[in-house]
């Protein structure tokens, strides 16, 4: 018997050993991952194999976790008294070795075991740029076939650790949201699956090991949580590790309040909650906004807001808030915290530090307990002083590509690679 299963949170449906599962019942409503083991464990392997909660039974490659430690620069500056960060990136110092220098590795790691353990022989990935670095490496890592999926728009950002990197096909007319409606039509003519995004199960609690090793470290959940988001994943996915914690019974008795952020101009699920709205207004997703934006990584039109389990929902279970952020914020954000800890961060893990300088400012969180600040990415900087990074050099095609091309497209690409 396997040591989690699948459920349904709208109509209760299990299921078992599937890959990336969608509830046959309930359209409007995520599943989530049940673990037979009430109690948390953190004694199974190396790396984030180390925890008993992953949808995963004998990892085949080695993936770092994230580093948790308690800041006193940061900290300092903000005057809040317990600070903890949680650092995913590339930074030695500390031990903390993602070599694509993004929290992504984590989702990437989970997502590619999972679904080799279901049988899978390959996935076709949409992503803005973090996941597809993720996912290219850690392709070449495992052994493992993908095709990956990016907007042109996000090209000059974008970098891969390999030279000869996977197969990747960037779309020349759209952006993100329109990456992942292609992404699926590719993966019908592949024969791969879609790798689902944030509806994956695998790839929340990939994202969810951020909470679980700072639990792991703080021997608490945080009183406050601070993080980016794009999709709404990895918020999502440390609501749903903290409602597990909470039930273990030996890390508190509330769960964190969720403190979301998003970089104005774009940011429909910020201004949605500051409605109390379940859902967002078209106009704040419109694609002009996607161009004024410093962090494109976050620009996700079709986020998991408004579906049942969503991050509305884990806002609304947590007490929580949103925030925007203004362009110069992130780049002010980013500068302190380089000067307070040390280290280089991304643009993303900007939006999140600005939003708790917010929070600070304007005595949104107390003297409760300790807040936890998700660093999404960092220390490129110091990666780029080691060794070479490769710029990505996709197939350029349209969203509009007919169906007779996308086939020749796939042949000719797969073979290349």
């Amino acid at each position: 018997m396997s040591h989690f299963s699948i459920k349904c949170r709208k109509c209760g449906k299990v299921l078992e050993n599937a890959y990336c599962a969608f509830c046959e019942h309930c359209k409007d409503a995520l599943l989530i991952t049940q673990y037979a083991d009430r109690q948390f464990a953190a004694d199974r392997g190396e790396g984030i194999w180390r925890f008993n909660w992953l949808p995963v039974r004998r990892p085949g490659f080695s993936q770092a976790g994230p580093v948790v430690y308690l800041s006193t620069g940061l900290a300092g500056r903000l005057g809040i008294e317990e600070l903890y960060i949680s650092f995913s990136g590339y930074w030695p110092e500390k031990g903390a070795l993602l070599k694509t220098c993004t929290f992504k590795e984590f989702e990437a790691a989970m997502v590619i075991q999972n679904a080799v353990e279901n049988q899978m022989e390959g996935l076709v990935v949409a992503s803005a740029g973090n996941t597809a670095r993720a996912f290219a490496h850690l392709a070449k890592v495992s052994g493992f076939r993908a095709v990956i999926v990016v907007p042109s728009m996000c090209l000059p950002e974008m970098w891969y650790l390999e030279e000869r990197a996977v197969p990747t096909i960037a779309i020349s007319d759209g952006d993100y949201s329109d990456s992942i409606a292609t992404a699926k039509r590719i993966a019908l003519a592949s024969g791969m699956p879609f790798e689902g995004g944030v509806k994956n199960i695998a790839k929340r609690d990939g994202l969810g090991v951020v909470l679980l090793e700072a639990a792991d470290v703080m021997k608490k959940l945080p009183r406050h949580y601070f993080q980016a988001v794009g999709s709404g994943a990895g918020a999502i996915a440390v609501w749903e590790m903290a409602e597990r914690l909470l039930a273990d019974g030996r890390f508190g008795s509330s769960l964190p309040v969720l403190h979301l952020a998003q970089n104005l101009p774009f940011a429909p699920m910020a201004k949605a909650y500051w409605k109390k709205s379940r859902e967002i207004s078209p106009a704040d997703i419109s694609f002009g906004l996607v161009g004024e934006t410093t962090t494109r990584v976050l620009t996700n039109r079709y986020p998991a807001y408004g579906v049942l389990g969503g991050v509305f929902d884990a806002l609304e279970a947590t007490g929580g808030a949103m925030y925007g952020v203004a362009n110069e914020e992130v780049y002010a954000a980013m500068e302190l915290f380089k000067n307070a800890e040390g280290i280089d961060i991304v643009p993303a893990a900007g939006v999140a530090v600005a939003a708790l300088i917010q929070a600070a400012k304007y005595k949104n969180i107390g003297k409760d307990g300790p807040v936890l600040l998700n660093i999404t990415g960092g220390g490129e900087a110091v990666l780029r002083s080691e060794r070479p990074v490769y710029r990505v050099s996709p197939s350029i095609v349209s969203k509009d590509i007919p169906e007779k091309q996308i086939e020749d497209l796939l042949c000719e690409t797969l073979k290349k690679n």
